[in-house]
């Protein structure tokens, strides 16, 4: 039984362990992540950190232990209620995930439709969540056609197209030079700003030192340490390229 409270956690993770056969990706974690919070789970390759986020958005359960989002324990919910689980979710990945074959528009509308949004809203949405990431006008292009920072900033508005509680957001800068990346870690601020839960992956310090926050670090699948950096005093400024909506 779960006794202990925390009233303004949004997740939870108690004495949580993944198992790849023998191997421990996770060990014993313990977690509570607070609403409209900011935290960077920070490691080296292979310590833990995409597990944890799989964990989270149900790709993969948990071997032993209990995970609590907005309330819901994810080891008892049931298979039917797994897609009202995922829309709490805006997920974010290293390599986009886009759809080569179909147009920025349509990656985006996918997902809209997906989630049940009515069909004479999409193109409204599309064009809204393209403005706020400064990526309007290109909804007709290709994903291959876009470089690594634009192809990603598609895929941060395909992850908040559907309004999520929580973005989750997997080394998203992973692949990207260091404007881009700064891009992208500027959109997260935003949407943080605006109030979701935001939680980035990530094996770069100099990244989280632009920020600032919690840090939970994993090493060999355990928590290593939790810490938090103070965030630059100098106040984040937009870059032209990104404009409010």
């Amino acid at each position: 039984m779960i006794v202990d409270e925390n009233k303004n956690a949004v997740i939870r993770l108690f004495h949580v362990h993944r198992y790849y056969k023998k191997k421990k990706a996770l060990v014993d974690i313990n977690l509570d992540v607070t609403k409209n919070e900011f935290v960077f789970i920070n490691g080296p390759s292979g310590a833990g950190k995409s597990t944890l986020l799989k964990l989270l958005y149900l790709e993969e359960q948990a071997t032993r232990g209990h995970i609590l989002v907005e309330g819901i324990n994810l080891s008892r919910i049931k298979k039917k209620n797994i897609p009202d689980l995922r829309r709490k979710f805006g997920v974010i990945f290293q390599d986009y995930k886009l759809i080569s074959t179909k147009t920025v528009y349509e990656n985006i509308a996918l997902v809209l439709e997906a989630t049940g949004k009515k069909r004479r809203e999409i193109p409204k949405k599309v064009r809204g969540v393209l403005k706020t990431v400064g990526m309007e006008g290109c909804e007709d292009a290709y994903p291959l056609t876009l470089s690594g920072g634009e192809q990603q900033r598609v895929a941060v508005a395909r992850a908040v197209s559907v309004d999520p509680d929580i973005i989750l957001a997997d080394e998203p800068t992973g692949n990207l030079d260091n404007k881009s990346a700064g891009i992208i870690l500027q959109l997260l601020n935003r949407f943080h700003m605006r109030g979701a839960t935001v939680i980035v992956a990530t094996h770069d310090l100099n990244l989280i030192r632009k920020k600032g926050g919690r840090v939970v670090n994993l090493k060999e699948g355990y928590i290593n340490n939790v810490f938090f950096l103070e965030p630059p005093r100098t106040q984040w400024q937009w870059l032209d390229t990104l404009k409010e909506p």
